[in-house]
């Protein structure tokens, strides 16, 4: 019997149904966002989720080019799909984010694995349905990392979660830190209409989301190339008056740019979340002027202590990097002195990783691998200690807890957070997951929290 041939109306039409399709995100909230809009793009196509990698017809890795371990593992998994992809010949790879806009990275992955029918960049997902068509009517790799911003907006989105809702409101950075890819990969600053935010919010408010999660590279940037200049505080000010809203957080903030009345309007907007992710990276003058932040340590103290005074329930949280080239031992001392006077409520440390193209790139590095190793033990040693000191503080407190659903250590528990972004674990059902409950904090850890729900929701 001779096979049927589709047109391309027809392989448009029945293109993905009866199969099953599965994203792996590796890297920040920005990519969990895209992996949503992802999900919504080949769902379009007819796909549904797969249970399990086994089971899927296309399989789609969002990276990221932080850090060359998130690449590491991206080469790791496309080993692994080489096997699955000579089982099931019909399975379609495609692989996408902030590593492949990278055109080196792009052409990489086509030439080493040849298992991978699709490699697309940052810039691509408008595009998504219509590639992935291609791929399967096409034996060569397609790769499409072209800066074309164009039918960015709006995309549909299949969120994660019923109660929760990330909320892009400025896309690329203008900052180019001499040791990050991120400018490369997301391109220039471009802020969203500052009324579409607020309709997206309002939307997502009357979908019975009662938190959202503003994203950006830097949020604080948001509106500078707006007509009238609208600034993130009058932003963040606008979305407090929306009805049904009951939090909302954002990340993340360049110190050099978060200003005294952002501060005040986090601190007076009742929904707006007491939390700040103000990555700070070194402690070292020197070294922060290689790093090109624009603030020094002084100055990033007195905006901590600034927030500290003016928001008491506060949580500040950061990023640093250990070994930045140059990096000498008083320099680590000062990044050490620095953690002390912060009193962050946790850290996301790591060693240096040199990426292709920033200017880090170029600069001599005398300092050996096992010396780096050594400084960040010595590093989350100290920020252990003072974290569940901080979290301390909060025991047979009564607190805010939107609930997330079953903790992933102990399905016997459930998983919430509190408006400072502490996570805290307690008895309770699943139905209260998406609810706002009262929780008394009865343990403090290192990471987490322990409590008992008073069964009085907020």
């Amino acid at each position: 019997m001779q096979k049927e041939e589709l047109n391309p109306i027809d392989l448009a039409q029945r293109f993905g149904e009866g199969q099953y399709y599965w994203i792996n995100t590796f890297g920040c909230q920005m990519n969990e966002h895209d992996s949503e809009v992802i999900a919504a793009q080949v769902e379009s196509l007819g796909y549904q989720p797969a249970c399990a990698l086994e089971e899927a017809n296309l399989v789609i890795i969002n990276t990221c080019a932080v850090r060359k371990k998130p690449e590491d593992k991206v080469s790791s998994m496309l080993g692994k799909l080489d096997l699955l992809k000579k089982e099931k010949d019909e399975l379609i790879i495609a692989v996408g984010g902030c590593m492949t806009q990278q055109e080196d990275l792009a052409l990489y992955i086509k030439k080493r694995f040849n298992q991978v029918d699709l490699v697309f960049g940052t810039h691509a997902l408008p595009r998504l349905p219509d590639l992935l068509k291609q791929a399967r009517r096409q034996k060569e790799t397609i790769v499409d990392i072209t800066e074309d911003y164009s039918g960015s907006e709006p995309l549909p989105i299949k969120r994660v979660t019923a109660y929760h809702a990330w909320l892009p409101i400025i896309y690329g950075c203008n900052n180019y830190c001499s040791y990050c890819v991120v400018p490369f990969v997301r391109g220039r600053e471009r802020s969203r209409k500052f009324d579409d935010i607020i309709a997206e919010a309002t939307g997502l408010a009357h979908q019975g989301y009662r938190e959202i999660t503003l994203l950006g590279q830097n949020v604080n940037s948001y509106g500078h190339d707006l007509p009238g200049k609208p600034d993130f505080a009058s932003l963040l000010a606008k979305l407090n008056q929306v009805n049904g809203l009951a939090r909302i957080r954002f990340m993340t903030a360049h110190p050099k740019d978060s200003t005294l009345d952002l501060i005040q309007t986090v601190a007076r907007g009742e929904k707006i979340c007491e939390h700040f992710h103000l990555p700070v990276q070194s402690g070292s003058n020197k070294i922060l002027s290689k790093m090109n932040r624009r603030y020094n340590r002084e100055q990033y103290l007195d905006l901590v202590h600034t927030i500290k005074d003016r928001i008491p329930e506060v949580s500040i949280t950061s990023d640093i990097i250990v070994g930045f080239p140059g990096e000498e031992d008083d320099d680590f001392t000062a990044t050490l002195e620095l953690v002390k006077q912060a009193r962050f409520d946790s850290i996301f440390a790591f060693i240096y990783s040199s990426r292709r193209g920033t200017r880090a790139e170029k600069l001599p590095d005398n300092t050996t691998y096992q010396e780096k190793e050594k400084r960040l033990q010595k590093l989350n040693k100290i920020q252990q200690q003072i974290s569940l000191s901080e979290n301390e503080k909060l025991v047979n407190k009564t607190m805010e807890v939107l609930v997330e659903g079953n903790s992933k250590s102990n399905p016997e528990l459930q998983t919430g957070r509190l408006r400072n972004n502490k996570l805290v674990h307690f008895p309770g059902s699943d139905s209260l997951t998406g609810k706002l409950i009262a929780v008394q904090i009865k343990e403090a850890r290192t990471w987490n929290l322990f409590g008992e729900s008073e069964g009085e929701p907020f």
